[in-house]
């Protein structure tokens, strides 16, 4: 367990010391804000989606090592992936950070899906952290559907 937790530590401090595809996006077809009023972090995830597929991701905002390096993990995993692909990614994603450690069950698919992303997985015995990690993958979606009349907030 300590090997996961070194390499979880060391993928979140590399995104959030580098984020990837960080910056507004002049070009988008879609966009959404999120909040997490707990810890105060802010992002806006911005999707060129051509063909059912997504042509690029990109985000802007500021928070916590989590909420940052989740945001720039998700932009790597799902920049030209099709929809359902990436909707995909999203469930495996929930399922991975808000269930039991002792009961996640993930099948080798899910595992390929997530890749990287399973550093993640240790999220889930701190439940104000979830929050941190899933605030830009509901953002996401929001976007996705472009349901953007208020930001998404981590608190319903």
């Amino acid at each position: 367990m300590s090997d996961l937790r070194d390499l979880y530590q060391e993928v979140i401090l590399d995104h959030n010391r580098q984020p990837r595809n960080f910056g507004p996006l002049e070009t988008a077809s879609h966009k959404a804000d999120g909040y997490n009023p707990l810890c105060g972090d802010r992002v806006t995830v911005y999707l060129q989606i051509q063909d059912d597929r997504i042509d690029d991701v990109r985000f802007d905002g500021a928070g916590c090592a989590i909420s940052t390096a989740s945001a720039s993990m998700l932009t790597d995993v799902l920049k030209g992936r099709s929809l359902e692909e990436a909707r995909a990614v999203f469930d495996a994603f929930s399922r991975l950070v808000t269930a039991d450690s002792t009961e996640l069950n993930l099948s080798d698919a899910d595992r390929e899906l997530l890749g990287k992303l399973l550093v993640f997985q240790g999220v889930c015995e701190f439940p104000a952290r979830v929050k941190c990690a899933t605030l830009v993958w509901h953002t996401w979606s929001a976007a996705l559907s472009q349901e953007t009349d208020a930001p998404v907030s981590t608190e319903e």
